[in-house]
């Protein structure tokens, strides 16, 4: 399984040899290191952990640093953690799931190059977040009638449970509520252009979340 840590850069468009025009969703990501290698022997489960944007080593805990091999012993002071540099500081760690016969080592470094012009991907955000919205615009209600007398009925969600029997509201019934800010999944975007030297990756399509929010790129897995 491919996949590599990016930001969402924004949306263009791009045109073909005939004039056709494209758009797509320019994100940066990349380079990312292996933190960590899971495998089915130890933990059940074959996966590998990367790490995305470096930072300063102060400015993560020490439960972090101590993960990404940042702290080790002084030979002079036993007591003391000096910075040990396996990989640099990185701010941002996520798991992928990997095949049983792939192989990757501690410290590799993971680029854009891994995904071709042509390849489908799914790219993996959190979308933006929205408040607190009805149901005419959370849930695309049509809303009461517009005529006959109606007042304030227009983007009511009408009735919404029976009366005696069963005498209550189900558990998820389409309401008002908090809109956006969740996880979401695009599959089967196509891979329009990769640039290894500026670290980015077009996609055709729209992808879930603000600029330069976090998004995740993996390998399509209904291509």
């Amino acid at each position: 399984m491919k996949g590599i840590i990016g930001r969402k850069i924004g949306m263009t468009q791009v045109f073909d040899e005939k004039g056709r025009v494209t758009p797509v969703t320019v994100i940066k990501a990349g380079p990312c290191y292996v933190t960590q290698v899971r495998t089915t022997e130890k933990d059940e489960y074959a996966a590998v952990q990367l790490g995305f944007e470096e930072s300063k080593p102060g400015k993560l805990v020490k439960a972090a640093r101590g993960h990404l091999g940042l702290l080790k012993t002084d030979e002079k002071h036993p007591k003391r953690k000096v910075l040990a540099k396996a990989v640099p500081a990185l701010r941002v760690l996520r798991e992928f799931r990997i095949s049983a016969g792939e192989t990757y080592t501690e410290g590799q470094e993971i680029t854009v190059s891994v995904f071709a012009v042509g390849e489908h991907v799914d790219v993996i955000g959190t979308s933006k977040g929205r408040g607190f919205q009805g149901g005419v615009k959370r849930h695309h209600f049509r809303g009461g009638p517009k005529t006959h007398g109606q007042s304030d009925r227009q983007r009511a969600p009408g009735a919404i449970s029976a009366t005696t029997t069963p005498g209550r509201i189900f558990p998820g019934k389409h309401m008002a509520g908090h809109m956006g800010a969740v996880r979401k999944t695009v599959q089967n975007l196509l891979v329009v252009a990769v640039d290894p030297e500026r670290h980015t990756i077009a996609v055709k399509g729209a992808v879930p979340g603000p600029k330069h929010g976090l998004v995740l790129v993996q390998q399509a897995r209904k291509a």
